[in-house]
């Protein structure tokens, strides 16, 4: 039926409001970003950072931190705990003496104590016919590039032959938590038999064959670290090798005469490894810190940066105040807190579920502890060693008690 004449047509609908964009996904690399600060560049990472993530790859503050770009020794001193790093001008210049006399005449002594340690089956290499690339480049890109360069070309020279190459200071790129982070070792030897060799020259000295574990530890550490960012470069040049033992080059005894060792670093790389493929999984740890956390020194105060940082879970050991700048301020919390960490791994270990010490001494004493049964092993121990401490005492004079008190 048509509309009667005069009458209102009928009312359109409106039409319906755009949909609203759907909010774009925050990659890794903006999450990250968001954390250090907008306006703060990341702060680079190096070996030795990286060979501390390893030496200690359950701490997730350090993992966020380092994979964040944060400066954590400019974190500490904004949270009161700054860390004590830094080489004495005196060992600076010494170490650097060192190393100079080590390279010096391309590498004449440096190619002798590699094939003396390391050349079985090559031939030995001609003093003046080593060849020694030069590396330099514009930027960190540039250099990593002509070192990569630098190293096919020396494959090259290598196969079929009996040339020797020595890299010095080249450049290398591994990519960490989605950014290239760029990493200088002392040397690389590129040998006639394809098999490339990361060098380690260490100031501290080697008496009698032998050298300090714990800085023989820290230089595999770090050498671990040159070894797989080199293999990423001989991923790419066929026939190319790289040997999973490097060359550590030290002083004699007390003298300045150098002498060298070689160090299996499988162990190290293989841990290394395991916590960088962490680090690029840094996004569940974000996940779980509360909405706007930030570590920007600029514009957030000491008690911000200090919620923020105790927002993340770590995994605090002594063996922390040698290799991390927040290691104080961790100690601190662990101490206030009583946490057994404190005392060391080690003591860590052995009392299983007893986490704090007020908690060992009320087991020790007779009394319960959380978490934990009277026929628990950890706690029949705890028992019997204060039993015979209380023995041992009780047949001690009080005077003497008294006088160790």
């Amino acid at each position: 039926m048509s509309d009667s004449p005069g009458s209102a047509p009928a009312p359109t609908a409106a039409p319906a409001p755009p949909a609203a964009p759907e909010p774009r996904p925050t990659t890794l690399r903006q999450r990250l970003a968001e954390l250090r600060g907008p306006d703060v560049a990341p702060h680079p990472l190096d070996a030795r950072a990286l060979a501390a993530l390893a030496a200690n790859p359950g701490c997730g503050r350090r993992a966020l931190l380092d994979g964040a770009g944060v400066d954590k020794t400019a974190l500490a001193a904004a949270l009161g705990s700054p860390a004590p790093f830094g080489q004495s001008q005196f060992a600076f210049m010494r170490g650097n003496a060192f190393e100079a006399r080590v390279k010096a005449d391309g590498g004449t002594e440096l190619m002798r104590l590699l094939h003396e340690r390391m050349g079985a089956g090559t031939p030995a290499p001609v003093p003046g016919e080593v060849r020694v690339p030069d590396l330099a480049a514009m930027g960190p890109e540039g250099r990593a590039a002509r070192t990569a360069l630098a190293l096919r070309e020396a494959a090259g020279a290598a196969a079929g032959s009996a040339a020797w190459t020595l890299l010095v200071h080249p450049l290398l790129a591994l990519e960490v938590a989605g950014s290239p982070a760029f990493l200088e070792p002392d040397a690389v030897v590129v040998r006639p038999d394809g098999r490339w060799t990361v060098v380690e020259i260490k100031s501290f000295p080697m008496i009698d064959s032998s050298a300090d574990a714990s800085k023989v530890g820290a230089a595999a550490r770090q050498a671990a670290v040159y070894v797989l960012a080199l293999e990423r470069v001989a991923g790419r040049v066929t026939g190319a090798r790289v040997d999973h033992s490097v060359l550590l080059v030290c002083p004699r005894d007390f003298s300045n005469l150098p002498t060298a060792s070689v160090v299996d670093v499988r162990k190290q790389r293989s841990v290394t490894r395991r916590q960088l493929a962490r680090l690029t999984r840094i996004e569940d740890i974000a996940a779980t810190l509360p909405e706007g956390t930030s570590f920007d020194l600029e514009r957030c105060s000491p008690a911000e940066l200090t919620a923020a940082v105790d927002s993340v879970t770590a995994a605090y050991a002594p063996e922390c105040l040698a290799a991390c700048e927040l290691a104080f301020h961790c100690r601190g919390r662990a101490r206030s807190a009583g946490a057994v960490e404190a005392l060391g791994r080690g003591v860590r270990g052995e009392l299983g579920g007893l986490t704090t010490v007020d908690a060992v001494l009320a087991a020790a004493r007779g009394g319960t502890a959380p978490g934990t049964a009277d026929d628990d092993p950890t706690v029949v121990a705890l028992r019997r060693a204060a039993a015979l401490r209380a023995e041992a005492l009780a047949s001690v004079p009080e005077s003497a008690v008294a006088a160790c008190r």
